[in-house]
């Protein structure tokens, strides 16, 4: 706990000058989920707004959603207009949120090890792997690029999968097969269906 609240700290007080490593901006959000998934108030029922909110802050700090979204509608980005980009970042960021911290959560308990870190100008690249018991690993890779003076995501490889040729490649089928139109009103059915039970869990 204190060794997270130390990262964090030096996260937040960083500057060009004495910029934070890649691999520290992962470890920092890496055990900011790790506290948010064994914090038994959070867990309750009554709690799942604010643990979506805990979760939500420590995402906009860690990833670039608007570049992932962009990357993710490769070709298609171009031809939108302003406010659809606005409304696509929105419904990718709620997307990408659950299913990454989602996994990441299942693995709370685990191990994670970092095996490296690879800087290039203004990208880098950190390894590391969950240990999962009985000798098992998961490889999770992170991309990042500079944002000003900070490192963020703008894609994750889980067991070398990259989520953002994922969802190019499943965006680019709906489109091609229907429209973009078809391939928003699935995400906007999806955020409601993920939305659903928290607002079944705060009625009176």
């Amino acid at each position: 706990m204190e060794k997270a609240l130390a990262a964090w700290l030096l996260l937040a007080a960083a500057s060009p000058a004495s910029m934070v490593s890649p691999t520290d901006v992962i470890k920092v959000a890496v055990e900011q989920v790790a506290r948010v998934a064994e914090d038994a108030d959070l867990g309750r029922p009554v709690a799942a707004e604010r643990r979506r909110l805990e979760i939500r802050r420590i995402a906009d700090n860690l990833f670039d959603f608007q570049e992932m979204a962009r990357r993710s509608l490769a070709r298609h980005w171009t031809e939108r207009t302003a406010e659809q980009r606005e409304e696509f970042v929105r419904l990718f960021t709620d997307l990408l949120e659950r299913v990454y911290f989602g996994k990441l959560e299942n693995y709370s308990a685990e191990r994670t090890v970092y095996v490296g870190e690879t800087v290039d100008g203004d990208y880098a690249t950190v390894r590391s792997k969950i240990l999962t018991g009985r000798k098992g690993e998961l490889p999770i890779e992170y991309r990042l690029h500079l944002v000003g003076s900070r490192w963020v995501v703008y894609d994750v490889l889980i067991d070398g999968m990259s989520f953002v040729s994922t969802y190019r490649a499943q965006f680019n089928r709906v489109i091609q097969t229907s429209s973009y139109d078809d391939l928003v009103q699935k995400l906007r059915l999806k955020e409601l269906e993920n939305a659903a039970p928290e607002r079944n869990v705060r009625k009176p």
